[in-house]
C-alpha cells in the first residue's frame, strides 16, 4: 500500500480534531504545527473571542464545507495560555508531529496536556500552565522546556516543605469548654478612625468585633491588659462552661408560687412593629402554660442564650420571674445597710388610688412615693413571694443611696466647720 502524501495527512488533521473533540467535548484543542498553534471549529471561535485574534474560513480537502480556524505564533503561548485559563477554558495541547505520526500508524493520538482551567488566577503563570511536552523529531524535550519543568518542580517541592513545616498558631487561651482562642487583637476602624474594636477567633471561627472602651484600649496598647482579660471583658459568655442540651428541651417544668409551671416555648425574635417603643430590638418570647409574654433581651442574656451558658429556667426566671411571681426573682433586691425595714410603707395613694411604696429614713429624710406594678402588688399581697423591703429596694434603692450620700457629705461639712 502506498504511503499517504503530506496533503492527505493535512486532510486528516481536522478529521482527528473531530474524533478527539467527541472524546473530550469540554477541552479546547490546540494543535502544534511548526511555529504556530491552530484551533478548529468552535474552539477557534471561542479562542478568538478570548484572545482577540482573527478567525478564517478554510476549505480543507476531504471536507465539503468550510471550517473555522484560528492560529497564533508558538512564541506567544506563554501569554495566551493564562488568558484562556482565566477565562475558564480547559485546554489540551496536541503535538502536530505526534498527531501525524499516529495518523500514519492509524492509531489514536495522545493529548500532550490536559489542563483544568478552574485554578485560581492568583497562582503564578508557571503553576497554571501545563508543562509543555512538545517533542521534537528525535523525541527529546528542548533544553528550555526542561529548565522550566525543573523550576516548577523545585517550587512545588519548596511549597510542600513550607506547608509541612508550618505549625498551627499557639492559642492565647483555652476556654472552660476547651475551645482555643487565637488571633486576639485590637484594630482601628477604617470608617471612623476614632473607634477601635477587639476581636478574636475561637477554634478558627471569627468572633463578632466589639467596640473597645478608651481605657481598655490604652491599657492594651501599654501591654497592661492581656487578650484573656479582654476576652473576659468583651466575650464573657464565650468563656463560661456550657450547660447541657437537656436543659433547653421543652416543655420544661420549673417551680412556681403555687406548684410547678410548664414552659412550652422559649425563643428570640426581633420586634417588627414600628408602632412599638421597642421596635427593632431583640426580645425573648415565652409561652408558659396558657400565658404568652415577651420582654426586651439584654445583650448579656442574648449571648448567654446563644452560647448556652444559662439554663432555660434561669433565663425564664431572670426575664419573666416577677411576672410569674417567683420568689427567687425578688431575692436580688436588698435595701442598703442601715435602713430600718420598719420605715417601709406600701399603701394606696388617696390622690390617684394607686399602690405606692415609700421609706421613712428617720433623720435622713423620707423618700418619694413610687407606684408599684400590678405584678409586684400581686407578688406582695396575693402570692406572698415578695416582701415590702424587696419592693422598696426595687423601686427606691437609687434614691435611698443618693440621700445617704448627701447626708454623709452634710455631716462632714458640719464637722469641718466645728474644727
Amino acid at each position: 500500500m502506498a504511503k499517504q502524501s503530506d496533503k492527505e495527512l493535512e486532510a486528516g488533521l481536522p478529521k482527528e480534531f473531530s474524533n478527539l473533540k467527541a472524546k473530550h467535548p469540554d477541552a479546547m484543542l490546540l494543535f502544534r504545527e511548526g511555529d504556530f498553534y491552530k484551533l478548529y471549529k468552535e474552539d477557534a471561535v471561542k479562542a478568538a473571542l478570548i484572545l482577540g485574534i482573527a478567525t478564517m474560513d478554510k476549505l480543507t480537502s476531504g471536507i465539503e464545507k468550510k471550517i473555522k480556524t484560528a492560529e497564533f505564533p508558538r512564541t506567544v503561548l506563554d501569554t495566551y495560555l493564562p488568558k484562556l485559563i482565566r477565562a475558564g477554558a480547559r485546554v489540551a495541547i496536541c503535538d502536530r508531529l505526534e498527531v501525524v505520526e499516529k495518523i500514519r500508524k492509524n492509531e489514536e493520538p495522545i493529548l500532550s496536556n490536559n489542563i483544568d482551567m478552574t485554578k485560581k488566577s492568583k497562582e503564578k503563570v508557571v503553576q497554571e500552565e501545563p508543562a509543555k511536552t512538545v517533542k521534537n523529531a528525535a523525541g527529546k524535550k528542548p533544553a528550555k522546556e526542561k529548565k522550566v519543568e525543573t523550576q516548577v518542580e523545585a517550587k512545588s517541592e519548596q511549597k510542600a516543605e513550607a506547608k509541612q513545616e508550618r505549625k498551627p498558631r499557639e492559642p492565647q487561651m483555652v476556654t472552660a469548654a476547651g475551645e482555643k482562642v487565637t488571633h486576639g487583637h485590637a484594630y482601628q476602624s477604617k470608617a471612623n478612625p476614632e473607634e477601635w474594636y477587639f476581636t478574636a477567633k475561637m477554634d478558627g471561627k471569627q468572633l463578632k468585633p466589639q467596640r473597645m472602651d478608651a481605657a481598655d484600649l490604652a491599657a492594651y496598647q501599654k501591654k497592661e491588659m492581656t487578650v484573656p482579660q479582654l476576652m473576659e471583658r468583651y466575650y464573657p459568655t464565650k468563656l463560661m462552661p456550657k450547660v447541657s442540651e437537656e436543659a433547653f428541651k421543652m416543655p420544661k417544668s420549673i417551680a412556681g408560687p403555687e406548684g410547678n409551671i410548664s414552659v412550652e416555648k422559649f425563643n428570640v425574635y426581633k420586634e417588627k412593629d414600628e408602632q412599638r417603643a421597642d421596635y427593632g430590638k431583640y426580645k425573648f418570647y415565652a409561652q408558659i402554660g396558657d400565658s404568652k409574654m415577651s420582654a426586651v433581651a439584654s445583650r448579656q442574656d442574648l449571648n448567654a442564650y446563644f452560647d448556652r451558658v444559662m439554663t432555660l429556667a434561669q433565663l425564664v426566671e431572670k426575664n419573666f420571674g416577677e411576672r410569674l411571681h417567683l420568689k427567687s426573682a425578688y431575692e436580688k433586691y436588698q435595701l442598703p445597710e442601715g435602713i430600718d425595714p420598719k420605715g417601709v410603707r406600701v399603701a394606696k395613694d388617696r390622690g390617684d388610688n394607686k399602690w405606692k411604696v415609700s421609706v421613712d429614713m428617720g433623720d435622713k429624710g423620707r423618700t418619694t412615693k413610687h407606684e408599684i406594678s400590678f405584678d409586684d402588688g400581686y407578688s406582695l399581697f396575693k402570692a406572698k413571694t415578695a416582701t415590702r423591703e424587696q419592693i422598696a429596694a426595687k423601686y427606691l434603692n437609687t434614691e435611698i443611696t443618693g440621700m445617704l450620700a448627701a447626708k454623709s457629705v452634710k455631716v462632714e461639712k458640719s464637722t469641718s466647720m466645728k474644727r
